[in-house]
């Protein structure tokens, strides 16, 4: 290895770094919120690059059909719990509207744009919006009625959440893989380094989701109530915030980020229904190096991640995920060894 190539397997695994940061930001900030150890957060990332590549082929994707069902399931449970807890029944029909509205209304412009062949920026933002509705439906239906349960049945309900949507997965987008074309296909030179236009787009995209993130919690109101909810559940509530809006405005945020990181990352690898858990967790080893609980810490544990996975594919390309998964081993024993413990009530 000289300077070069060096330089080269740095540029990559910074580029990789930068969407496992994401993904490690939106594990952290679901965590914090709800508690939940969010396993399926790869697969927003595999939903978002999926769709865009049906987008692509002229075809209706099968996110539309899955976004209806689970919205469908959503209202189902809202009408059953307005019927138990005798909520007036217009309050009910006000959050039946509130859970179709936005599902209905981006399937059926899906609908209607997918054999058009619109630009593919136009795609990207409809990809956007045909996911991100998933976070939240996903909070409503496996977590909201379980909020204050244990950390440990919440991951219980995460891993059979992530075995649902791979199976899902499959059903609705099929087992063949796709690569996406790049949203910028210009290459730039410096010295022995080649950039392209694809790498410049998820430097510039992922700083500027951090930034917005940041400003996000630090100058908005409801950035602070997420921060409060994070803080103290309880303390929140007697202050007017609703935990359950929380969870599902943390979760809505969490699958925007991964979809956007599907757009990111779909240009330079070929997803399947199921990639998106690996991807997931890597961005969750890098969450587990900040404890969880810092985003700067998760943004400088992602860059480590992508830099490790870069150039354990140059020194042992077979066993570069072990060598991955692997170091997150000694980050659990400093962990263990420097957090103070303290038992959960």
């Amino acid at each position: 290895m000289d300077l070069s190539i060096a330089g080269i397997l740095a540029l990559d695994g910074l580029a990789n770094g930068a969407v496992y940061a994401l993904l490690a930001l939106a594990t952290v900030l679901v965590f914090a919120v709800t508690r939940v150890i969010f396993i399926p957060q790869g697969e927003f990332v595999a939903f978002g690059a999926l769709t865009l590549a049906l987008f692509q082929a002229g075809k209706v994707p099968g996110t539309v059909w899955f976004l209806l069902v689970m919205a469908v399931l959503a209202t189902l449970a809202d009408l059953v719990d307005g019927v138990r807890h005798h909520v007036p029944a217009r309050r009910v029909a006000l959050r039946i509207v509130r859970t179709l509205a936005w599902p209905v209304f981006a399937s059926a412009i899906a609908i209607w744009a997918a054999p058009r062949g619109f630009p593919l920026a136009v795609q990207a933002l409809l990809t956007l919006a045909l996911v991100t509705p998933f976070g939240g439906l996903i909070y409503r239906l496996a977590y909201e009625s379980l909020a204050d349960a244990s950390v440990l049945v919440l991951l219980i309900v995460s891993v059979g959440v992530h075995f649902a949507l791979v199976g899902l997965g499959l059903f609705f987008f099929g087992a063949e893989g796709f690569r996406n074309p790049s949203f910028w296909d210009d290459r730039f030179t410096l010295g022995p380094l080649a950039l392209s236009g694809q790498t410049v787009i998820i430097f510039i995209a992922s700083v500027a989701l951090i930034v917005l993130l940041y400003l996000f919690f630090e100058r908005t109101l409801t950035g602070k109530a997420l921060r409060a909810t994070a803080v103290n559940r309880a303390g929140a509530r007697l202050m007017g915030i609703s935990s359950s809006g929380a969870g599902r405005l943390a979760f809505t945020m969490a699958a925007l980020i991964g979809a956007l990181s599907g757009l990111l990352i779909g240009p330079t690898t070929t997803i399947f229904y199921d990639s998106g858990f690996l991807i997931g967790l890597k961005g969750f080893v890098a969450a587990v190096f900040a404890g969880l609980s810092s985003y700067p810490l998760a943004l400088v544990g992602a860059l480590g991640v992508g830099l490790l996975e870069s150039f354990g594919s140059f020194w042992a390309s077979a066993f570069k995920e072990v060598i991955v998964f692997s170091a997150i081993v000694p980050v659990l024993l400093w962990r263990s060894l420097s957090d103070p413990h303290a038992e959960e009530h």
